[in-house]
């Protein structure tokens, strides 16, 4: 199907409004196709036209000048292409909105982008198929909190990425703390057992039904934990692609991440990230269904790696939607 015209969306509600409007400064810079840009503002309203540009180059937008649903005329678009890190984005919300218009979208549809979302539903589904997750329990805003892991444990919001609102805690005495500063981002907190000697490592998944992996792609830094800091600083951390593994982990990770995309039923692409402990074991820690999209960032540097170039990379995401 020919494409005339891609609107983006980018912004949003959520503590990673700066870090979609990075990625959107990306993706229009390199989209082979016309496209227009809209901008949800911090307070929930919109910005359109050259408002939206502004925004985009500000790098930052506090309030916006329409409502929803903003002024846009839908049917003049071929594809929607939300770059809406977290809540209110990532979790469904937007995609619910393009099913009704009836408007093809890149990336995951409703159910999927919620469950993704949602740490702790997530390694429900994924435990429930036997692929191995970390142990975690669950904390909820208003109830007694009861936590049976032994520290160190991280301490996390439910719904949110970016590692907003994350802790690390060496000790029950910090527990509480960490809760309070979680809550202020969910209702639901995940509380997950930190793994031992850990290596971050990330795969990306393009396709719909049959996805394609990439290479695997490690993280390496200095900080106590890969917190937001850490992802966006400059030289605060070292992407390694491909990681040093045996081909039979390479291809032990990508497996199990194609199998956790079909499981929760992804489509359009993923960065599925997995901790592996000192002694080698694999854990799949969650995927993200709107990953970072930088030219810098990880998902589309994964795709450099394994031969295909951002524009590319666009181009084809832009083809599974219609698909």
């Amino acid at each position: 199907m020919k494409v005339d015209r891609v609107l983006l969306i980018a912004g949003g509600r959520s503590g990673e409004h700066e870090v979609s409007l990075s990625s959107a400064a990306g993706v229009l810079e390199a989209l082979p196709y016309d496209a227009d840009v809209a901008v949800i503002a911090k307070d929930g309203s919109w910005l359109l036209g050259p408002d939206a540009l502004d925004a985009i180059d500000a790098g930052e937008a506090a309030s916006g000048g329409h409502p929803f649903p903003p002024p846009v005329a839908w049917g003049d678009y071929d594809v929607a292409f939300p770059l809406l890190h977290g809540r209110w984005g990532e979790d469904g919300t937007i995609q619910g909105f393009f099913e009704m218009l009836g408007l093809p979208y890149v990336g995951a549809g409703v159910t999927a982008s919620a469950v993704c979302m949602d740490k702790d539903l997530s390694k429900r589904v994924l435990q429930q198929a036997g692929l191995p997750v970390v142990p975690w329990e669950v904390v909820r805003k208003g109830e007694p909190a009861f936590v049976g892991l032994e520290p160190p444990f991280f301490v996390k919001p439910a719904n949110a990425g970016s590692s907003v609102g994350i802790a690390r805690v060496e000790r029950y005495a910090e527990l509480q703390k960490a809760l309070e500063e979680a809550f202020r981002y969910d209702e639901k907190v995940v509380v997950e057992q930190a793994v031992s000697e850990a290596r971050e490592l990330e795969v990306a998944l393009l396709g719909n039904v049959r996805a394609e992996a990439s290479v695997v792609g490690e993280i390496r830094y200095d900080a106590e934990f890969y917190d937001y800091e850490t992802k966006y600083t400059a030289g605060a951390a070292e992407l390694v692609i491909p990681a040093a593994l045996d081909p039979g982990t390479q291809e032990t990770v990508q497996e199990m991440a194609v199998r956790a995309y079909r499981l929760l039923g992804v489509r359009g692409m993923a960065r599925v990230d997995f901790f592996m402990s000192g002694e080698g074991e694999l854990y799949l820690n969650e995927l993200n269904t709107i990953p970072g999209f930088t030219p810098f960032s990880m998902y589309p540097r994964l795709w450099q790696a394994s031969g295909l170039t951002y524009p590319e990379l666009l181009s084809r995401l832009v083809e599974l939607a219609l698909e």
